[in-house]
Protein backbone atom coordinates (compact mmCIF):
# COMPACT_ATOMS: atom_id res chain seq x y z
CA UNK A 1 0.00 0.00 0.00
CA UNK A 2 1.42 3.50 -1.14
CA UNK A 3 -0.46 6.21 0.56
CA UNK A 4 -0.77 9.85 -0.44
CA UNK A 5 -1.36 12.45 2.70
CA UNK A 6 -2.65 15.64 0.44
CA UNK A 7 -3.71 13.57 -2.45
CA UNK A 8 -6.18 16.21 -3.67
CA UNK A 9 -3.20 19.13 -4.41
CA UNK A 10 -1.63 20.27 -7.29
CA UNK A 11 1.19 17.18 -7.14
CA UNK A 12 -1.02 14.71 -5.58
CA UNK A 13 -3.37 13.85 -8.32
CA UNK A 14 -0.74 13.55 -10.96
CA UNK A 15 1.29 11.53 -8.34
CA UNK A 16 -1.64 8.61 -8.20
CA UNK A 17 -1.52 8.07 -11.72
CA UNK A 18 2.13 7.98 -11.88
CA UNK A 19 2.00 5.37 -9.34
CA UNK A 20 0.47 2.76 -11.34
CA UNK A 21 3.83 1.94 -12.20
CA UNK A 22 4.98 0.60 -9.36
CA UNK A 23 1.81 -0.51 -7.42
CA UNK A 24 -2.18 -1.19 -7.90
CA UNK A 25 -2.77 -0.16 -4.53
CA UNK A 26 -3.01 3.09 -3.63
CA UNK A 27 -4.53 5.18 -0.65
CA UNK A 28 -5.80 8.77 -1.38
CA UNK A 29 -6.12 10.43 1.83
CA UNK A 30 -7.60 13.92 1.83
CA UNK A 31 -10.33 15.91 3.73
CA UNK A 32 -12.17 14.52 0.71
CA UNK A 33 -10.70 12.55 -1.48
CA UNK A 34 -11.03 11.85 -5.41
CA UNK A 35 -10.53 8.84 -7.17
CA UNK A 36 -8.04 9.01 -9.65
CA UNK A 37 -7.85 5.25 -10.55
CA UNK A 38 -10.22 2.83 -10.60
CA UNK A 39 -8.45 0.72 -8.07
CA UNK A 40 -7.70 3.61 -5.20
CA UNK A 41 -8.68 3.63 -1.91
CA UNK A 42 -10.35 6.70 -0.60
CA UNK A 43 -9.48 7.43 2.63
CA UNK A 44 -11.31 11.05 4.10
CA UNK A 45 -9.76 12.32 6.60
CA UNK A 46 -8.45 15.36 8.39
CA UNK A 47 -4.69 14.62 8.85
CA UNK A 48 -3.96 17.45 11.54
CA UNK A 49 -5.76 15.21 13.59
CA UNK A 50 -3.43 12.34 15.50
CA UNK A 51 -5.63 9.46 15.47
CA UNK A 52 -7.54 10.08 11.67
CA UNK A 53 -3.66 10.70 10.44
CA UNK A 54 -2.21 7.85 12.62
CA UNK A 55 -4.94 5.37 10.32
CA UNK A 56 -4.74 6.90 7.59
CA UNK A 57 -1.28 5.44 7.30
CA UNK A 58 -1.74 2.31 8.64
CA UNK A 59 -0.41 -0.72 6.55
CA UNK A 60 1.55 1.51 4.43
CA UNK A 61 4.14 0.55 2.56
CA UNK A 62 5.74 4.15 1.43
CA UNK A 63 3.87 7.24 2.45
CA UNK A 64 3.93 10.74 0.42
CA UNK A 65 3.49 13.75 2.48
CA UNK A 66 1.80 16.47 0.38
CA UNK A 67 0.25 17.88 2.57
CA UNK A 68 -0.82 21.84 1.50
CA UNK A 69 -1.76 23.52 4.71
CA UNK A 70 -3.34 27.16 4.58
CA UNK A 71 -0.60 29.87 3.56
CA UNK A 72 -0.38 31.61 7.00
CA UNK A 73 2.25 31.69 9.24
CA UNK A 74 1.15 30.96 12.39
CA UNK A 75 -0.89 28.05 11.36
CA UNK A 76 2.51 26.84 9.77
CA UNK A 77 4.38 27.52 13.32
CA UNK A 78 1.92 25.64 15.07
CA UNK A 79 0.68 22.67 12.66
CA UNK A 80 3.20 21.78 10.64
CA UNK A 81 6.03 20.42 13.43
CA UNK A 82 3.15 18.31 14.67
CA UNK A 83 1.85 17.14 11.44
CA UNK A 84 5.96 15.88 10.83
CA UNK A 85 6.18 14.33 14.41
CA UNK A 86 2.88 12.61 13.69
CA UNK A 87 4.07 11.27 10.53
CA UNK A 88 7.19 9.93 11.50
CA UNK A 89 5.78 8.26 14.40
CA UNK A 90 3.10 6.66 12.35
CA UNK A 91 5.45 5.60 10.37
CA UNK A 92 7.71 3.79 12.21
CA UNK A 93 4.96 2.21 13.37
CA UNK A 94 3.82 1.05 10.20
CA UNK A 95 7.56 0.65 9.15
CA UNK A 96 6.46 2.77 6.46
CA UNK A 97 9.08 5.12 4.22
CA UNK A 98 8.28 8.72 4.12
CA UNK A 99 8.46 10.92 1.31
CA UNK A 100 8.35 14.42 2.34
CA UNK A 101 7.90 17.11 -0.96
CA UNK A 102 9.49 19.78 0.02
CA UNK A 103 10.81 23.24 -1.25
CA UNK A 104 13.36 25.56 -1.36
CA UNK A 105 12.42 28.22 1.78
CA UNK A 106 14.89 26.91 4.06
CA UNK A 107 18.11 27.69 1.19
CA UNK A 108 20.85 30.83 2.03
CA UNK A 109 19.03 33.44 -0.11
CA UNK A 110 22.49 34.27 -0.74
CA UNK A 111 22.72 30.97 -2.58
CA UNK A 112 19.66 31.53 -4.69
CA UNK A 113 21.39 31.61 -7.90
CA UNK A 114 22.50 27.91 -7.98
CA UNK A 115 20.59 26.06 -5.46
CA UNK A 116 21.90 22.05 -5.01
CA UNK A 117 21.05 19.65 -2.89
CA UNK A 118 24.64 20.80 -0.91
CA UNK A 119 23.29 24.10 -0.67
CA UNK A 120 23.38 25.51 3.34
CA UNK A 121 20.28 25.99 5.11
CA UNK A 122 19.36 29.17 6.55
CA UNK A 123 16.55 30.78 6.36
CA UNK A 124 15.48 34.07 6.25
CA UNK A 125 11.88 34.08 6.71
CA UNK A 126 9.70 32.90 9.50
CA UNK A 127 8.14 30.19 6.73
CA UNK A 128 11.78 29.18 5.95
CA UNK A 129 12.97 28.48 9.59
CA UNK A 130 9.65 26.12 10.05
CA UNK A 131 10.13 23.97 6.60
CA UNK A 132 14.21 23.60 8.30
CA UNK A 133 12.82 22.95 11.70
CA UNK A 134 10.94 20.03 9.45
CA UNK A 135 14.11 19.06 7.98
CA UNK A 136 15.74 18.39 11.52
CA UNK A 137 13.18 15.98 12.59
CA UNK A 138 13.23 13.61 9.49
CA UNK A 139 17.15 13.75 9.69
CA UNK A 140 17.05 13.49 13.79
CA UNK A 141 14.74 10.47 13.02
CA UNK A 142 16.88 8.82 10.41
CA UNK A 143 19.86 8.60 12.36
CA UNK A 144 18.05 7.54 16.24
CA UNK A 145 15.43 6.16 14.85
CA UNK A 146 15.75 3.77 11.87
CA UNK A 147 13.17 6.18 9.87
CA UNK A 148 13.52 5.38 6.41
CA UNK A 149 12.73 8.89 4.65
CA UNK A 150 14.11 11.08 1.61
CA UNK A 151 13.30 14.54 0.59
CA UNK A 152 12.65 15.58 -2.67
CA UNK A 153 12.19 19.19 -3.46
CA UNK A 154 10.88 21.57 -6.45
CA UNK A 155 11.67 24.73 -7.84
CA UNK A 156 7.92 26.75 -8.04
CA UNK A 157 5.47 24.89 -10.27
CA UNK A 158 3.85 25.64 -13.58
CA UNK A 159 2.36 22.71 -15.63
CA UNK A 160 -1.57 21.95 -16.59
CA UNK A 161 -4.54 21.90 -14.10
CA UNK A 162 -2.02 23.78 -11.56
CA UNK A 163 -4.19 26.43 -9.26
CA UNK A 164 -1.05 26.94 -7.01
CA UNK A 165 1.15 29.02 -9.35
CA UNK A 166 2.06 32.70 -9.20
CA UNK A 167 3.69 31.77 -13.10
CA UNK A 168 0.20 30.76 -13.90
CA UNK A 169 -2.39 32.85 -11.49
CA UNK A 170 -0.13 36.06 -11.99
CA UNK A 171 1.53 35.68 -15.75
CA UNK A 172 0.21 32.95 -18.22
CA UNK A 173 -3.48 33.16 -17.35
CA UNK A 174 -3.39 36.82 -18.19
CA UNK A 175 -1.77 36.62 -21.36
CA UNK A 176 -4.04 33.74 -22.67
CA UNK A 177 -6.95 36.13 -21.68
CA UNK A 178 -5.20 39.00 -23.87
CA UNK A 179 -4.48 41.22 -20.87
CA UNK A 180 -1.17 42.16 -19.90
CA UNK A 181 0.81 39.86 -17.62
CA UNK A 182 2.38 40.55 -13.89
CA UNK A 183 5.02 39.77 -11.59
CA UNK A 184 6.84 40.36 -8.64
CA UNK A 185 10.03 41.78 -8.28
CA UNK A 186 12.73 41.75 -11.06
CA UNK A 187 11.55 40.88 -14.58
CA UNK A 188 14.96 39.63 -15.58
CA UNK A 189 16.43 38.01 -12.96
CA UNK A 190 16.62 33.98 -14.31
CA UNK A 191 13.94 31.73 -12.28
CA UNK A 192 13.51 28.15 -12.59
CA UNK A 193 9.90 26.65 -12.56
CA UNK A 194 9.09 23.16 -11.88
CA UNK A 195 7.06 21.39 -14.21
CA UNK A 196 4.70 19.46 -12.27
CA UNK A 197 4.49 16.11 -13.91
CA UNK A 198 8.15 15.99 -14.13
CA UNK A 199 8.18 16.20 -10.44
CA UNK A 200 5.32 13.86 -10.18
CA UNK A 201 6.86 11.17 -12.27
CA UNK A 202 10.51 11.78 -10.70
CA UNK A 203 8.84 11.14 -7.03
CA UNK A 204 7.54 8.18 -8.03
CA UNK A 205 10.27 6.47 -9.25
CA UNK A 206 12.75 8.13 -6.78
CA UNK A 207 10.07 6.35 -3.66
CA UNK A 208 10.26 3.12 -5.63
CA UNK A 209 14.08 3.23 -6.05
CA UNK A 210 15.71 1.24 -2.56
CA UNK A 211 19.09 3.79 -2.90
CA UNK A 212 17.44 6.88 -2.85
CA UNK A 213 16.29 6.57 0.77
CA UNK A 214 18.44 8.63 2.98
CA UNK A 215 18.87 11.48 0.90
CA UNK A 216 17.75 14.84 -0.84
CA UNK A 217 16.78 15.08 -4.30
CA UNK A 218 15.84 17.89 -6.01
CA UNK A 219 13.44 16.75 -8.70
CA UNK A 220 13.88 17.48 -12.69
CA UNK A 221 14.16 21.07 -13.56
CA UNK A 222 14.78 22.63 -16.84
CA UNK A 223 18.64 24.11 -16.71
CA UNK A 224 17.63 27.24 -18.90
CA UNK A 225 18.61 29.96 -17.52
CA UNK A 226 15.44 32.02 -18.61
CA UNK A 227 13.48 35.00 -16.95
CA UNK A 228 9.90 35.90 -16.53
CA UNK A 229 10.48 37.98 -19.00
CA UNK A 230 11.65 35.83 -21.73
CA UNK A 231 8.75 32.80 -20.39
CA UNK A 232 6.35 34.96 -20.98
CA UNK A 233 8.15 36.03 -24.62
CA UNK A 234 7.76 32.49 -25.25
CA UNK A 235 4.09 32.65 -24.16
CA UNK A 236 3.67 35.63 -26.94
CA UNK A 237 5.51 33.49 -29.59
CA UNK A 238 3.21 30.19 -28.67
CA UNK A 239 0.09 32.23 -28.49
CA UNK A 240 1.24 34.59 -31.50
CA UNK A 241 0.33 37.63 -29.60
CA UNK A 242 2.15 40.84 -28.24
CA UNK A 243 1.49 41.05 -24.40
CA UNK A 244 3.82 43.06 -22.25
CA UNK A 245 3.67 42.37 -18.58
CA UNK A 246 4.34 44.78 -15.63
CA UNK A 247 5.72 44.79 -12.10
CA UNK A 248 3.11 45.11 -9.36
CA UNK A 249 5.14 47.01 -6.69
CA UNK A 250 6.26 46.52 -3.12
CA UNK A 251 3.84 49.32 -1.13
CA UNK A 252 0.92 47.52 -3.34
CA UNK A 253 1.20 44.06 -2.42
CA UNK A 254 1.33 45.47 1.32
CA UNK A 255 -1.97 47.51 0.68
CA UNK A 256 -3.33 44.40 -1.09
CA UNK A 257 -2.23 42.83 2.37
CA UNK A 258 -5.06 44.57 4.44
CA UNK A 259 -7.45 43.33 2.29
CA UNK A 260 -6.45 39.90 0.86
CA UNK A 261 -5.22 37.43 3.43
CA UNK A 262 -2.53 35.79 1.02
CA UNK A 263 -0.87 38.66 0.01
CA UNK A 264 -0.12 39.90 3.30
CA UNK A 265 2.04 36.58 3.70
CA UNK A 266 3.95 37.59 0.60
CA UNK A 267 6.40 40.18 1.66
CA UNK A 268 8.83 37.55 3.71
CA UNK A 269 9.24 35.54 0.10
CA UNK A 270 10.23 38.84 -1.78
CA UNK A 271 13.75 38.05 -2.02
CA UNK A 272 13.01 35.07 -4.20
CA UNK A 273 12.19 37.06 -7.03
CA UNK A 274 14.36 39.97 -6.42
CA UNK A 275 17.44 38.59 -7.61
CA UNK A 276 18.73 34.94 -9.83
CA UNK A 277 17.20 31.86 -8.56
CA UNK A 278 18.70 29.33 -10.33
CA UNK A 279 17.63 25.29 -9.53
CA UNK A 280 20.03 23.10 -10.31
CA UNK A 281 18.82 19.19 -10.25
CA UNK A 282 21.82 17.51 -12.35
CA UNK A 283 22.09 14.87 -9.33
CA UNK A 284 18.72 13.39 -10.10
CA UNK A 285 19.66 13.43 -13.98
CA UNK A 286 22.92 11.78 -13.79
CA UNK A 287 21.44 9.31 -11.58
CA UNK A 288 18.39 8.48 -14.11
CA UNK A 289 19.46 9.44 -17.16
CA UNK A 290 16.29 11.26 -17.33
CA UNK A 291 16.08 15.45 -18.35
CA UNK A 292 13.14 17.65 -17.70
CA UNK A 293 10.76 19.24 -20.04
CA UNK A 294 11.91 21.81 -22.17
CA UNK A 295 10.34 25.43 -20.97
CA UNK A 296 8.47 25.84 -24.56
CA UNK A 297 7.47 22.24 -24.26
CA UNK A 298 6.24 22.80 -20.97
CA UNK A 299 4.40 26.60 -21.63
CA UNK A 300 2.39 25.11 -24.99
CA UNK A 301 0.81 22.11 -23.14
CA UNK A 302 0.59 24.59 -19.85
CA UNK A 303 -1.69 27.03 -21.87
CA UNK A 304 -3.37 24.49 -24.15
CA UNK A 305 -4.50 23.19 -20.68
CA UNK A 306 -5.40 26.77 -20.06
CA UNK A 307 -7.23 27.65 -23.49
CA UNK A 308 -9.53 24.41 -23.10
CA UNK A 309 -10.99 25.70 -19.35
Amino acid sequence: MQTILGANGTIGSILAKELTTYTSTIRLVSRNPKSVNQTDELFPADVTDSYQLENAIKGSSIVYLLVGLPYETPIWQKEWPLLMKRTIDACLKNNAKLVFFDNVYMYDKAYLNHMTEETPLKPCSKKGEVRTQLVHLINDSIKTKGLKAMIVRAADFYGPGNDRSMLLEMALKNVVKGKSAQWLGNLDSIHSFTYTPDAAKATALLANTESAYQQVWHLPTSHEKLSVRNLVSLSNEILGSKKSISIIPKWLIKVLGLFIPIMKELPEMIYQFDRDYFFDSSKFEKEFGISATSYKDGLLKTINDLKLN
